[in-house]
């Protein structure tokens, strides 16, 4: 029996020096392994522990581990797992599936003749948050991958009034907005991480689907799975958001990236007894 595994990336599965969370003592912190350096210096890190699970995960053959995350592609390949080489991936909140690296090119037509007939075009909305966001914050405006736009931010100096408004204005177009670290992100409601996996179940004929994430953009995903983990910290946690088949982590930081991989390992392994 095969099982999909989907995760989110940035704060679920892998984390910046800033979004580690060790709140231990210095003797004890765990062990860290980098596994994404840019611009010559190192960004991402697992614990050792996290990365010799994930290892032993993507060496199963029953097992497909999907890393699923809101990058672009190229922000994607800075990223060097443990392990075997990772056949699929989903990039761009679900625009776009890789393919041994390689851009699907059916899957993004299907994206962007659905995006075409139930959104308002992205250079709208793009146009709406450069003409609204306050220069005292906004430190850069991104678009990706031609499919949606996300700010950075002082965030600390962004109004709730603002994000409320520009939540309702986006909600009318049929889009969503996230708030993610220092990013806010303008979505495409129908651009989802949830229905890449769908696909990639259908193609790998997967019976079971497990998943894991931290943020808004991450709840269709979680929902659409079989099980699903978030972290102890994030949009998610934030709000309080549950759901039946979610487990909702109070581990925080890199800590609860091992116990996501942890979780991953030990529901794979019980699902292959079951199949025996």
């Amino acid at each position: 029996m095969t099982v999909l595994i989907a995760s989110d990336l940035d704060r679920t599965l892998i984390y910046s020096a800033a979004a580690l969370g060790l709140t231990m003592p210095d003797p004890v912190a765990p062990r860290l392994l980098c596994v994404e350096v840019h611009e010559s210096r190192p960004l991402s890190y697992m614990t050792e522990t996290a990365a010799g699970l994930l290892t032993e995960l993507t060496a199963d053959p029953s097992v497909v581990f999907v890393p699923t995350t809101t990058r672009t592609r190229k922000q994607y390949q800075r990223i060097r797992f443990p392990g075997l080489p990772i056949r699929y991936a989903i990039c761009a909140n679900g625009g776009q599936i890789l393919v041994d690296g390689v851009p699907d090119r059916d899957w993004r037509r299907q994206v962007a003749a659905r995006l075409a007939e139930e959104c308002a075009p992205l250079e709208e909305v793009h146009a709406h948050l450069l003409a609204t966001a306050d220069p005292a914050w906004l430190r850069k405006a991104r678009v990706a991958e031609d499919l949606f736009a996300y700010l950075v931010v002082e965030r600390a100096l962004v109004p709730a009034e603002w994000l409320k408004a520009l939540a309702e204005w986006s909600d009318a177009r049929g889009w969503t907005v996230s708030l993610q670290g220092r990013k806010i992100y303008a979505v495409p409601r129908p651009l989802t991480k949830s229905a890449a996996m769908r696909e990639i179940a259908r193609r790998t004929g997967a019976a079971t689907t497990l998943a894991a994430g931290d943020s808004l953009l991450d709840a269709d995903l979680l929902l659409a799975a079989d099980l699903g983990w978030r972290p102890g910290h994030g949009e998610l946690a934030d709000a309080a958001w549950e759901a039946p088949s979610v487990t909702a982590l109070h581990t925080a930081g890199v800590l609860a990236g091992e116990e996501i991989v942890r979780s991953f390992t030990r529901e794979a392994a019980r699902l292959g007894r079951l199949d025996a």
